[in-house]
Formats: structure tokens, sequence, C-alpha cells
């Protein structure tokens, strides 16, 4: 499991290369002009010699090959100036623990919820459990944040508002973000291990004397995991992308 986790894990470099590269390309297709767009963001007038100033010097009029991303250099912001290396070093730590701390409750909560349904398999709590986590994912995370944010900030004030600083100020985003992906993995976790209740080597362990629980998270959960695990590292990038929305609305 280390070594295909660790896999992945490279595989993501030259992947997100080749990201930079196609986005960098669609850009250059895009019909709107950059050094416009910047002047229009500062509120400057987009007289054709501005546009050529600025073209000039943010390295838009060199040929593609001689422009930064192929130097991976990312150059400076449009809007507030600064090298965009420095803005990604001050975002980017926010935008990790986030993503992290979601991914945990995902992990988390997906194999907690998925073993109560199994335990209840058919019975109202498993229906009610589904039904419930259906509704949730078709649910947008901005509108789930908002109703976090009014419930459990605003009104109960359990939680921060917003911010990176306080204690716990990283629960109540990280739950948005994390409750649009439990619909799909508890149920996959829950196919999963009701397939594999029926398997022999889960009546040899009944023989053997082990106890139910034991036999669910020892031997029935290891085996159920695999394809979750596959499904939960495609969707890593996906996470990741959702933190901008959940970042803007708890600041």
């Amino acid at each position: 499991m280390g070594r295909y986790v660790l896999h992945r894990l490279l595989l993501m470099v030259p992947l997100m290369l080749l990201i930079t590269v196609v986005t960098f390309l669609l850009i250059q297709l895009s019909p709107s002009d950059p050094a416009e767009v910047a002047l229009r963001v500062n509120m400057i007038v987009p007289t054709p010699e501005a546009i050529a100033a600025l073209r000039l010097e943010l390295g838009l009029d060199a040929p593609l090959w001689q422009q930064r991303c192929v130097q991976l250099d990312w150059g400076t912001s449009f809007v507030t100036r600064t090298a965009v290396s420095h803005e990604l070093a001050q975002a980017l730590p926010a935008t990790l623990w986030l993503a992290a701390t979601a991914l945990a409750m995902i992990v988390t909560l997906s194999l907690a919820i998925a073993a109560l349904c199994v335990v209840s398999a058919g019975r109202w709590p498993d229906k009610l459990l589904r039904t419930g986590l259906f509704f949730l994912t078709a649910m947008p995370n901005y509108w789930v944040g908002l109703l976090l944010l009014w419930l459990l900030a605003v009104k109960w004030q359990w939680l921060p508002v917003g911010g990176i600083d306080a204690p716990g100020a990283v629960i109540l985003p990280a739950l948005t973000l994390a409750l649009g992906y439990l619909g799909t993995y508890v149920r996959l976790l829950r196919a999963n291990m009701l397939a594999h209740l029926h398997q022999p080597y889960v009546d040899y362990a009944r023989v053997r004397g082990l106890s139910s629980g034991r036999i669910l998270w020892r031997h029935v959960l290891v085996n159920a995991l695999y394809s979750p695990l596959v499904a939960l590292g495609m969707s890593i990038s996906k996470l990741f992308a959702g933190t901008l929305i959940i970042e803007n609305i708890f600041s």
C-alpha cells in the first residue's frame, strides 16, 4: 500500500506540469487580452499605448516558448503586482491544511457511517442515513457552507465565523467540503462490505469464534477498502479545487 501511495504521489508531479502547460496554452487561445484585462481590473483605461506597454512589461509580446510558463517562472500578479510565487506561498498552507482536514473527515466519517449502515442493513437507521447522505450530495457545497455558517457559527456560536487562526476555525469549512463526498464513499464502502460479508473467509472467522465487530473491522473492512481508496485518490484534485469557493465563504 505504501509503494502504491508513493507511486501515485510521484505521478502527480508530471501531471501538474502538464496541467500547467495546457492551462497556459488555453489562456493564449482566449479572445481576451490579459494586458487589457489587467488594466480594467486596476481601473485603468485600456488605451492601445497602455496595453502595449503592459504587454511589454509582462513579457506577453514574446513568443510562447520564451514566456515565463516555459521557464517555470509564474511572473507577477495582474492585480496585486507581487510575485505569483509569493502569493502562492502565502495562500497554499491554508489550502493544504483545509484540504487535509477535509480528507481526514471524509475517511473517518465514511468508515463510521458505512459500518453503521452495514450493521443495520435493511433497517431504518440504514435507510435514514443513506437518504440523508443522498440529499447532502445533491446540495451545492456553497449553500451547505452558508447554512452551516448561519447555524453553527452565528446562531449557536459553537465555531468561529471565519479566519484560520482561531481554535477550531478549520472544522466548519472542512466539514462543508467533506459532506459533499460522504454519500459517494459511504455507498461504495457499504456495498463492498456487504458483498464481503458473504465470502467464505467470513464464515471461517465465525467458526473460529471471532466476534462480529472484529470480523467487520479487521477482515471485511480491510478487504473492502481497495476500490474506495482508488476513488478517493482520484478525488483529491477535485477536493483541492473545491477549496476555492469554501475559502471565500469562510474568509
